[in-house]
């Protein structure tokens, strides 16, 4: 998985596997879904990341 922010543009890039991207969804506005084969999820966009999420530059990683 990689996690990307990019300030200047107020993008946050969720990769979650490097399966080729097929299709892309805007599910909610400024959500934006990247599916693989089998309509799995490949990445999650989030446009305009600062007005959606309270840090978009703060991660916290959990592995239970």
């Amino acid at each position: 998985m990689k996690i990307k922010y990019d300030k200047e543009t107020d993008i946050l890039y969720i990769r979650l596997s490097d399966n080729p991207i097929i299709e892309s969804d805007e599910e909610r506005q400024g959500i934006i879904l990247d599916f693989g084969a089998n309509d799995n999820v490949v990445a999650i966009e989030v446009l305009n990341a600062s007005k959606k999420l309270p840090q978009p530059n703060v991660m916290e990683y959990e592995v239970v």
